[in-house]
């Protein structure tokens, strides 16, 4: 009877993995990857000359079969493109499939990007709420940064570059304003840990494209509650049928005073009233005739 070896692979530079990982790769039957030609690069870099079959997110149920099956005869690997299977990549199925069947499950530990970002952010590291990837549809998004906005633990969470600049301004609507870095390229030769408070990175990114997959890491609510949070925050009333210039002008005006530019506070209010964002922007524009 063979072993599930959950191997950690790196994130970016192939100097980070074990020498462990480099032996149980070698001695595998078979290398479950979640893409077989990524996971080629690193094997030939090595001389590893294993089988390999492909198994993601699309065909993970349908692969668990020719998984268990070559489990009878030896060990197989289970890796991801990069970092710790099972976080936030294929994995989870296959191991509670193996542990059902009676087979070993064993974790050959190394990189893992929420680590790696977390440790070099300057942000706590003690005690920290891992969210994945940020759901792509933005009230789901919202609704889970809600549950998430009263807990005094650092945040984790992955997002990609074209939704980077809305799931920060979610961020900032929600949580209130709190120190972030957004960390990218992580190990790699233009590694770039991006820090600020959450109104500065999106400064930046509206300033400066984003490119590659972030990991974010955000400041956990601070003593003194949720009132704290909610001074903070940018905070627009919803709207009641179609609102008015008038009405867009108020709420732009309310975000003025809590110190907003009108990048931030233009995409906040768009998002509230489910208008363009340029349209909003013309209305903040117009505001610096009333100085």
């Amino acid at each position: 009877m063979g072993t599930l070896q959950i191997v950690a692979t790196p994130i970016g530079n192939l100097e980070d993995i074990t020498l462990r990982a480099l032996r149980v790769l070698r001695e595998a039957s078979l290398i479950a990857a979640e893409d077989t030609r990524h996971t080629r690069t690193l094997l030939d870099h090595y001389q590893i000359a294993v089988p390999c079959v492909s198994y993601h997110e699309h065909n993970k149920l349908a692969r668990l079969d020719t998984i268990l099956a070559a489990l009878q005869t030896g060990d197989v690997a289970l890796v991801s493109d990069a970092g710790t299977p099972a976080i936030s990549d294929p994995g989870f199925e296959l191991v509670a499939a193996c542990i059902a069947a009676g087979f070993p499950v064993v974790s050959v530990p190394g990189p893992s990007a929420p680590i790696a970002a977390l440790v070099a952010s300057g942000l706590p590291p003690d005690r920290f709420a891992y969210m994945g990837f940020l759901p792509r549809r933005g009230a789901e998004r919202r609704a889970l940064l809600n549950e998430m906005a009263d807990l005094a633990l650092t945040l984790v969470c992955f997002e990609a570059p074209h939704r980077l600049l809305d799931s920060l301004t979610d961020m900032l609507a929600i949580l209130g304003e709190r120190r972030a870095v957004a960390a990218n390229d992580l190990t790699k030769r233009y590694e770039e840990l991006r820090r600020g408070t959450l109104a500065e990175l999106i400064s930046h990114f509206s300033a400066q494209r984003p490119r590659g997959e972030y990991t974010l890491v955000i400041a956990g609510q601070a003593a003194g509650g949720a009132r704290k949070r909610d001074r903070n925050r940018l905070h627009v009333p919803p709207a009641v049928g179609e609102p008015s210039e008038a009405e867009i002008a108020r709420r732009l005006r309310l975000l003025r005073e809590q110190g907003h530019n009108g990048s931030t506070a233009a995409r906040a209010v768009a998002r509230e009233l489910g208008l363009q964002k340029s349209v909003v922007y013309q209305v903040w524009l117009s505001l610096g005739d009333e100085a």
